[in-house]
């Protein structure tokens, strides 16, 4: 019996957590996620109407399709780049003409939400204008200021990446 213990206090531990977890996970099976409740806050502070809501449930639809095939796109790119990591020889010329294709659909996924801003923009009254301009660069301020410090002085040219292997 005194063998089992551990056991049953493991097992105790490990249905608090599925519990916790359950409930946690099933008990909000009703919001949207995260852009859900981006949505709810330019609802909320813009004021829009119901025709304005409506509106942006539609662009918010049409902007997740475009963006989830974009980065669907991207997904298969760095798939086939990370599946040279084995390779005893890798082409300079291959790696370069992957990445490059990564960094133009990267700047495509930037357009995209770019455009859906500015369609958001264009939904707004001329008051909601400005207060949607002050939202867009607070959350780009705050963006920014999460990015960890990538220019650093004891780097070398290649970053953290070993040189190229041709």
């Amino acid at each position: 019996m005194k063998k089992n213990i551990p056991l049953y206090i493991l097992l105790i531990f490990l249905i608090i957590v599925n519990g916790f977890f359950l409930f946690n996970y099933l008990g909000k099976s009703s919001h949207k996620g995260p852009k859900g409740r981006q949505d709810n806050f330019i609802v909320k502070e813009l004021k829009f109407d119901d025709v304005q809501k409506l509106k942006l449930e539609a662009l918010e639809a049409a902007h997740h399709k475009r963006i989830r095939d974009i980065l669907d796109r991207q997904k298969v790119l760095k798939d086939v780049l990370f599946n040279k990591i084995s390779n005893e020889t890798i082409m300079t010329s291959q790696l370069d003409s992957i990445t490059s294709q990564i960094g133009e659909i990267e700047q495509e996924k930037e357009l995209e939400t770019f455009y859906h801003f500015r369609a958001i923009q264009n939904i707004c009254t001329e008051n909601q204008k400005a207060k949607f301009e002050h939202i867009v660069r607070e959350a780009l301020r705050r963006k920014a200021r999460r990015r960890p410090n990538s220019s650093s002085p004891d780097r070398e040219s290649h970053g953290d990446r070993p040189p190229p292997m041709h």
